[in-house]
C-alpha cells in the first residue's frame, strides 16, 4: 500500500504540472509549447483533468486505507 501511495504522489505531482497555467505559472516552465498544444484540445484538457482526479482519488483512499490498517494493527 505505501508503494501504490508513492507512486500515486509522483505521477499526481507530475498531472498536475502539466495542466495548463493560468498566469505563467510552473506549468509554462516545462514544454511550454506542448500544453499550449494540449490545451488548444478541448478533449485533452479533459481527459488530463479525468484522469488527475481519478488519481486524487486513489492517492486519498491509500492514505486513508493505510491509516486504517496503522490503527487497526494487531502485531502479529
Amino acid at each position: 500500500m505505501q508503494v501504490v501511495l508513492g507512486l500515486t504522489s509522483l505521477l499526481l505531482t507530475m498531472l498536475i504540472l502539466l495542466h495548463k497555467g493560468r498566469g505563467g505559472g510552473l506549468s509554462d516552465m516545462f514544454g511550454g509549447g506542448m500544453t499550449s498544444n494540449l490545451g488548444a484540445s478541448g478533449v485533452a484538457e479533459r481527459n488530463l483533468n479525468r484522469i488527475t482526479v481519478i488519481l486524487g482519488l486513489v492517492w486519498v483512499s491509500s492514505i486513508i486505507v493505510l491509516g486504517l490498517i496503522t490503527k487497526f494493527d494487531t502485531g502479529l
